[in-house]
């Protein structure tokens, strides 16, 4: 079954506005899977990677940057694997204890490890930013896409094989279409 949100393209660009920002492609009024197919097919990766990350919900979401690090990055050595296995375990169990050990994991990690976000993405997805009795404030419903486009975005920067780096991001999108349209 579709887990597909949105009818258009720009139905995307308008729930999540900040989204606008961080693709250069303008909106149109194609099927979202349509939009991402043409994005990969003007090789318009970044663009193509930060729209799935929005299209897809929370927890495809997490679960398609998880996999595209672990594509990208090539092997992962167990005394950094901290973020990403709770990233899963999050994804595998998506309660809020999870969720809860994935963001304080994610916010006492390195920033500039796409690892790291993958922590915060299952970190963000629910809950409260801010627990101030006075003052809560929940997470903003874009945090999940915004910290897993980082982490896709970063791997690919970090990637081992950079002459594979078309290929790799290729089929990380066709990965992330996968879940657009048939969820976990």
């Amino acid at each position: 079954m579709s887990r597909v949100r949105f009818a258009t393209a720009r139905a995307l660009f308008e729930t999540f506005p900040k989204s606008v920002t961080n693709i250069a492609a303008a909106p149109t009024d194609d099927p979202p899977v349509t939009f991402l197919h043409k994005l990969v097919e003007a090789q318009k990766f970044e663009d193509a990677v930060t729209f799935c990350a929005y299209l897809l919900p929370r927890r495809e979401a997490v679960w398609w940057a998880c996999g595209c690090a672990r594509t990208l990055l090539g092997d992962i050595a167990q005394n950094r694997a901290a973020c990403l296995l709770m990233a899963e375990a999050w994804v595998y169990e998506p309660d809020d204890q999870h969720r809860q050990a994935a963001l304080e994991l994610g916010m006492q990690a390195d920033s500039n490890d796409p690892l790291t976000w993958l922590a915060l993405a299952a970190g963000w997805s629910g809950g409260m930013l801010s627990s101030h009795p006075q003052m809560p404030a929940p997470v903003p419903p874009y945090m999940t896409a915004r910290a897993a486009r980082i982490a896709v975005q970063l791997s690919a920067h970090f990637a081992k094989k950079k002459n594979e780096l078309p290929a790799y991001l290729q089929a990380c999108i066709a990965e992330g279409i996968k879940l657009a349209e048939n969820g976990l």
